[in-house]
C-alpha cells in the first residue's frame, strides 16, 4: 500500500480496527463511469462515525434536541485505493486515534466483502457548545467513554 501519511505500519493499522458498519452502495452513489463517486466516501465516513458514537454511548448529548454540545467536523481526508460499484456491501470501520482536550482524531477504513482495503480516511471532530459555537472540554464521563474505546497502535 502507497505511504500514507497518518498510516505507520499499514497490517498493525489495519488489524486495529475493532468497530466496522454495514453498508451497500446504492445506485444514487455511484457516478457516470459506474463506481462510487469520490464525494461519498465521506458519507459513508459520517455514517460509520455517527454509528460508533452512539455504539459507544457519546451520542446521547449531542444528538438530543435538547443536548448543549454538539461534534464538529474540523477536518476530513480520504485516501482511495480501490474503486467500489454499486450494489457491493462494503464495511466502515472507525477508531480514535487520538483524544485531545475537545477533539478526538478518528481513523476510517473502508473494505469490500473480500476484506481488500477501498479507501482509508482520517478527520478531527471537535466538541462544540450548540448556543456559542466555542470548543468545549470533554466531560469526565465523555472522555471515560472516548478513553475505553481507545484502541489505536498507529
Amino acid at each position: 500500500m502507497a505511504n500514507i501519511l497518518y498510516i505507520g505500519d499499514f497490517s498493525k493499522w489495519k488489524n486495529s480496527f475493532k468497530y466496522s458498519y454495514p453498508i451497500t452502495v446504492r445506485f444514487s452513489e455511484t457516478d457516470a463511469f459506474g463506481h462510487v463517486n469520490n464525494t461519498i466516501a465521506f458519507v459513508y465516513f459520517e455514517e460509520g462515525r455517527i454509528n460508533y458514537f452512539k455504539d459507544i454511548g457519546l451520542s446521547e448529548e449531542w444528538f438530543s434536541k435538547k443536548g448543549k454540545l454538539i461534534p464538529v467536523t474540523a477536518d476530513l481526508q480520504c485516501d482511495y485505493k480501490k474503486q467500489v460499484y454499486f450494489d457491493e456491501n462494503i464495511e466502515v470501520s472507525v477508531k480514535i486515534n487520538m483524544i485531545g482536550k475537545t477533539s478526538v482524531d478518528l481513523h476510517y477504513m473502508i473494505t469490500n466483502s473480500v476484506g481488500e482495503v477501498c479507501m482509508t480516511g482520517r478527520g478531527k471532530m471537535v466538541q462544540v457548545s450548540r448556543a456559542t459555537g466555542v470548543a468545549t472540554p470533554w466531560s469526565e464521563s465523555s472522555r471515560k467513554l472516548l478513553e475505553a474505546n481507545h484502541f489505536s497502535i498507529d
